[in-house]
C-alpha cells in the first residue's frame, strides 16, 4: 500500500459495533483537494448520502467521517439531524466548516444513530490521523466483511511519482448500481473538478456497477476518489493529456481490483464466478442477461454445489426479456467447455468435463446470442448456505 500524499487517515473506537474494535474513521484532505463522488440510486437513501450530496455541492472537503455498525437509514428527520450534529462535532473539533465535512454511514438500517458515543470518539480518531493509516481504516469500515479491501497503484511522469490508493467495504446487500456499499480511493494529482468526477464514471461502471452478491442495493452506498493536489505535477486539465491516460487507467485497476475483491468475500461464497454475455444487439440488452444470469438462486445455488445443471443458464437467458431471440443460435460456455450449440445441449459436452469447470475457485460463464457486437460482463458469487445463516443472524 503508497500512502497518498496530502490524505491521512485515523480511526477509533466509537462502540457501535462491539467494545474496543474501531468502528469510526476520519479522513483528512489537504487544502484545496477535490472530491468527486457517486451515491446510492436507493430512494431510501441514508441521511448521510443526502447530507454528503448536499455538502459536496458547496465547495471543497476538508474531511470525510465514516461509521460503521449503523447505517443512519430508515431514520427520517431525526436522522438527518443526527449526521448534521455529529458533522458539526467534527467540524468544531477540527475548526473547518460543517459544510466541509462528508459523512458515511454503514450498517443496521432503522436504528438511531448513536451520536454520543461518535463524538467522543471524534478526538481520538483526530489524534491517529497519519498518511499510513488505509489499513486499519479499512478495517475499521467492514461490517460483515471477513477482511480488509485496499489496493495500490504507482507510477511516474517526468521522474515525479504519482500515487493512486483506495479501500473499500462490502459483502452482502451488493448490488451497488453506482458504485459499491463504501469506497474511498485517492491520489496525490491535482485534477479539474469535471474531469475526476469523470474519470471515477467511467471507472465504477465496469468495477462497482458490474458486481452482484445478493442484487439488493444498499441505501448508504457511496464511492469517493479524492485529489489532493499536491503533487509537483501541474493540475490535470485535459483528458487527452498523457499524465490524465495514465491516472485513469490507475483508478480503473484500483476499482476493478476491490470490485473483485467485494465479490469474493460476499457473504457465505465459495466462488467467484464472471458472466460475459457476447455478440448481444446492445450493451443494454447484454447486461440483461448477464444479470438475469448472476442473479438467479437456482444458478448461484448450482454453483456451490459444482452442478452444470446448464438448463438453468439457459433458462435465464430465455427469460431476460429479449424479444424475438433465435434459442438455436445460443451458445454458453463454462471456462472453454462448450455446454450449449445451437440452443441444444453441445454434441461433445460432458458433464464430467462441466463439474470440473465448476468446481473451479474462479471461472467463466459464456453467452453468444448472435444477434450483434455488444457485450458485458458482470462479476456474481455462489449462494451458499452461509449467505442464510449471516443474514439471518445479522442482527442477532
Amino acid at each position: 500500500m503508497h500512502a497518498v500524499p496530502g490524505v491521512r487517515l485515523g480511526s477509533a473506537a466509537a462502540g457501535i459495533k462491539a467494545p474496543g474494535r474501531d468502528d469510526l474513521v476520519v479522513i483528512e484532505l489537504a487544502e484545496g483537494a477535490e472530491c468527486a463522488a457517486v451515491f446510492t440510486r436507493n430512494a431510501f437513501c441514508a441521511a448521510p448520502v443526502a447530507l454528503a450530496r448536499s455538502h459536496l455541492r458547496q465547495g471543497s472537503p476538508r474531511l470525510l467521517l465514516v461509521n460503521s455498525g449503523n447505517a443512519n437509514a430508515g431514520t427520517g428527520r431525526q436522522g438527518r439531524q443526527d449526521a448534521l450534529n455529529i458533522c458539526q462535532d467534527l467540524a468544531r473539533t477540527a475548526g473547518c466548516g460543517v459544510e466541509q465535512v462528508l459523512p458515511f454511514s454503514t450498517g443496521v438500517i432503522g436504528e438511531d444513530l448513536p451520536v454520543e458515543r461518535l463524538r467522543q470518539a471524534i478526538p481520538e480518531a483526530l489524534a491517529d490521523l497519519e498518511p499510513g493509516g488505509w489499513e486499519r481504516a479499512s478495517r475499521a469500515i467492514m461490517t460483515t466483511d471477513t477482511h480488509p479491501k485496499l489496493a495500490s497503484r504507482r507510477f511516474e511522469i517526468d521522474g515525479a511519482p504519482v500515487i493512486v490508493t483506495g479501500m473499500a467495504k462490502g459483502s452482502g446487500m451488493i448490488r451497488p448500481d453506482m458504485a459499491t456499499m463504501l469506497a474511498y480511493l485517492a491520489t496525490d494529482l491535482a485534477v479539474e473538478s469535471s474531469l475526476l468526477q469523470a474519470c471515477l464514471a467511467a471507472a465504477v461502471k465496469p468495477s462497482f456497477n458490474s458486481i452482484t452478491v445478493d442484487g439488493d442495493t444498499s441505501t448508504n452506498d457511496a464511492c469517493v476518489l479524492i485529489a489532493s493536489g499536491v503533487s509537483s505535477l501541474p493540475p490535470v486539465t485535459d483528458a487527452d493529456a498523457p499524465v490524465y491516460t495514465r491516472f485513469a487507467q490507475a483508478v480503473r485497476d484500483v476499482c476493478m481490483e476491490l470490485a473483485r475483491d467485494i465479490v469474493r468475500d460476499g457473504e457465505g461464497a465459495t466462488k467467484l464466478v464472471e458472466v460475459v454475455v457476447e455478440q448481444a444487439a446492445d450493451e443494454e440488452e447484454a447486461r440483461d442477461v448477464a444479470y438475469t444470469i448472476a442473479h438467479s438462486p437456482l444458478v448461484k445455488t448450482a454453483l456451490f454445489a459444482s452442478d452444470p445443471n446448464w438448463g438453468r443458464i439457459l433458462a435465464a437467458v430465455g427469460r431476460a426479456g429479449l424479444e424475438e431471440l433465435a434459442i438455436d443460435r445460443v451458445e454458453i460456455w463454462l471456462d472453454d467447455v462448450c455446454i450449449v450449440h445451437n440452443g441444444g445441449r453441445a454434441p461433445d459436452y460432458t458433464e464430467q468435463a462441466g463439474a470440473l469447470v465448476m468446481s473451479r475457485r474462479e471461472f467463466t460463464i459464456r453467452v453468444s446470442l448472435d444477434r450483434g457486437s455488444a457485450n458485458a460482463r458482470v462479476l456474481t458469487c455462489d449462494l451458499s448456505y452461509d449467505y442464510v445463516r449471516i443474514n439471518a443472524e445479522y442482527r442477532t
